[in-house]
C-alpha cells in the first residue's frame, strides 16, 4: 500500500495530525494507498507561508507568470498518458476518459498562456480638465480550490491555471478520493518555473474544509461538488468575507423533438447518459421525448445501444464504455435509486442492479439501468442518480417538455435534438440553464468562453475559466489622477492648479 502525502513548499511532507483516509482501488474494492488528513493548525500554518509566497509572485510580471504556464501546458502534453493513468486508477474512468480529464484541464492552461491579455485595464484620457482615470487587475492574495472526485486533473487545472496566472497562491484541497493527480501536478509545475509556497497542495476532510473557509488570509475559495455542501461552503464564505465561487448538482435533461435525426440521439443519450459510469455534474440523465411516437420509437433505438455496453476495469483496454463508480456506498445508493424507480411505477426497461464482473466481484461496479414512464413526483427524477441510469420522461408537446426543465430546481445543462432552426432557437432564449446543447448532448463550453450553471447548480456571480476566473481571481483597483503644471523661479516651483 502506498503512503500519500501533502505537497507544501515545494516538497512531499507527510503530516503530522495523525489522521488518515484510505484511497481505494474502485475496480477491485481494495485500498491502494494512505492519505493524510491535514489538522486546523497544518492548513493555517500552509496558508502563512503561501501568503509569503504569493508577494514575490505577485510581483513577478503577468509574461512571465505565463511562460510558467507554457511550460506547464508543455510537461501536461509530455505527461499526459502517466496522467491519465493516474486518474483512472484512482477513479476508475476508462483510460480514453482519463485523457480527456486531463485534456479539458489542458486546454484552460492554454488559455492562460494568454492571460497578460485579460489582466489588462483600462484607461481614460482627461476624463476630466487634466485628470485621467486608469484602472488596474489586481490579485485577491492566497485563494483556495476544494475539488472533487469526479474529474481529479480537470477542475483542479480549471481552479489553479487561472488563480495562479491572476498572480495569487493558491491552497488547493483535492478529493480524498482522488488526490494523486493533483499531487503530481503540483510536481510538474514546480519543473515548470513556479516558486515553491505559490501552490499548497494540502488533503484533508471537512476539518480542513472549515479551516479554509474561516482563516482569514484566505480571500476567495472555488468548490464544484453536491448542491448541500456548495450551499454550505459559499454562505459560510460569504459570512466570512471572502470571495466564492460554489458549483453544485444537476438534473440534465435532453429533449427530442419528433423531427429529430432519432440515431444521433439515441448515441448522443448513450455517450451523455453512461460515460463515465454518469458520474458528471454534465451528463444527460433525463430524455425527453415529445410525443408518443417519439417515445417509442426513441426507446427501441435505445435499448439495444445500452445492451450493448461494456463495462469494466481500465485496465481491460480501450473498448470499455465506462468503469466502476467511485465507492461501495455510491454502487449501494445508486441501487437504492433504481429500487426507488421500480416501486414507485417507472418501467424498467434495461436492469442493471444485479451485474457483476467476473473476477471484479468486490469491485463497485453498476450495470446500466433505463427506465420509461418516470414522472416528475418520483424520487428518480428529483434525485442526483450520479451514476449510469438514464430516465425517460414523455411529454405530450414541446412547451411541456420545455415547462420540465424550466420547473427543475436544477439548472447545470440541457440539450435539444431537433431539425428545426426556429424550435432550437426559442430553446435556447427561453430555457433557464446556463449551458444549452443544440444538437449537442454535453454542452461544456470551450475554455475561451466559461462554465457555469443557473439556480441551485451553481451559487456566486461568476464562473469557473475563461474571462470570468480572470475576474473572479483579482480585484479592480482605479486610479483618478490630475498633475499640476509648474515653472520653477528662484529654486522653487510655483504650482499653477487646473481647475
Amino acid at each position: 500500500m502506498q503512503d500519500l502525502h501533502h505537497w507544501i513548499d515545494g516538497a512531499k511532507v507527510t503530516g503530522t495530525s495523525g489522521r488518515f483516509a484510505e484511497v481505494y482501488n474502485p475496480a477491485t474494492g481494495e485500498v491502494q494507498a494512505r492519505l493524510p488528513l491535514a489538522s486546523k493548525d497544518e492548513l493555517d500554518a500552509a496558508v502563512a507561508r503561501a501568503a509569503e509566497a504569493q508577494k514575490g509572485w505577485a510581483a513577478t510580471n503577468p509574461q512571465r507568470r505565463a511562460r510558467v504556464m507554457m511550460r506547464f501546458g508543455a510537461l501536461i502534453n509530455e505527461h499526459m498518458d502517466e496522467l491519465a493513468e493516474l486518474v483512472s486508477r484512482e477513479h476508475g474512468k476508462t483510460l480514453p476518459d482519463g485523457r480527456g480529464d486531463v485534456q479539458r484541464g489542458l486546454e484552460v492552461v492554454e488559455v492562460c498562456m494568454g492571460g497578460p491579455s485579460l489582466l489588462k485595464g483600462e484607461f481614460t484620457d482627461d476624463g476630466g480638465p487634466g485628470i485621467d482615470l486608469y484602472s488596474m487587475r489586481q490579485p485577491l492574495g492566497v485563494v483556495a480550490g476544494i475539488t472533487p472526485f469526479n474529474f481529479p486533473a480537470m477542475i483542479p487545472l480549471w481552479k489553479m491555471a487561472p488563480a495562479l496566472t491572476c498572480g495569487n497562491a493558491m491552497i488547493l484541497k483535492p478529493s480524498e478520493r482522488c488526490p494523486s493527480t493533483s499531487l503530481r501536478l503540483a510536481e510538474l509545475l514546480q519543473e515548470a518555473g513556479l516558486p515553491d509556497g505559490v501552490l499548497q497542495v494540502v488533503n484533508g476532510d471537512k476539518e480542513v474544509v472549515d479551516a479554509i473557509l474561516d482563516n482569514e488570509t484566505v480571500q476567495g475559495v472555488g468548490f464544484v461538488g453536491s448542491t448541500p455542501i456548495a450551499q454550505y461552503i459559499y454562505g459560510r464564505a460569504a459570512t466570512n468575507g471572502k470571495r466564492a465561487q460554489c458549483f453544485g448538482g444537476a438534473k440534465n435533461h435532453m429533449i427530442v423533438m419528433p423531427d429529430a435525426d432519432l440515431d444521433k440521439a439515441a448515441d448522443a443519450l448513450v455517450g451523455a447518459g453512461f460515460g463515465a459510469a454518469g458520474e458528471r455534474c454534465m451528463a444527460i440523465s433525463v430524455a425527453v421525448p415529445v410525443g408518443k411516437e417519439t417515445a417509442d420509437r426513441l426507446r427501441d433505438k435505445l435499448v439495444p445501444r445500452i445492451e450493448k455496453l461494456k463495462v469494466g476495469p481500465y485496465t481491460s483496454g480501450e473498448d470499455v464504455d465506462y468503469g466502476p463508480v467511485i465507492t461501495k456506498a455510491a454502487q449501494e445508493r445508486i441501487e437504492r435509486l433504481v429500487n426507488s424507480g421500480v416501486e414507485a411505477g417507472a418501467t424498467l426497461v434495461v436492469d442493471g442492479r444485479d451485474f457483476r464482473l467476473q473476477g471484479y466481484e468486490d469491485g463497485f461496479f453498476v450495470g446500466p439501468s433505463y427506465f420509461d414512464d418516470v414522472t416528475p413526483d418520483m424520487e428518480i427524477y428529483k434525485e442526483e442518480i450520479f451514476g449510469p441510469v438514464l430516465s425517460q420522461v414523455r411529454a405530450d408537446s414541446y412547451e411541456a417538455a420545455l415547462n420540465l426543465i424550466i420547473d427543475n430546481p436544477y439548472g447545470n445543462g440541457t440539450a435539444i435534438y431537433t431539425a428545426d432552426g426556429d424550435t432550437a432557437r426559442d430553446f435556447a432564449h427561453r430555457v433557464n440553464v446556463g449551458m444549452v446543447g443544440i444538437n449537442f448532448p454535453i454542452p461544456v463550453p470551450l475554455s475561451y468562453h466559461t462554465f457555469g450553471g443557473w439556480k441551485k447548480s451553481a451559487f456566486g456571480d461568476l464562473n469557473q475559466y475563461g474571462p470570468d476566473a480572470f475576474r473572479f481571481y483579482t480585484r479592480t483597483k482605479t486610479v483618478t489622477a490630475r498633475w499640476f503644471s509648474g515653472i520653477k523661479e528662484g529654486g522653487e516651483f510655483n504650482f499653477k492648479q487646473m481647475d
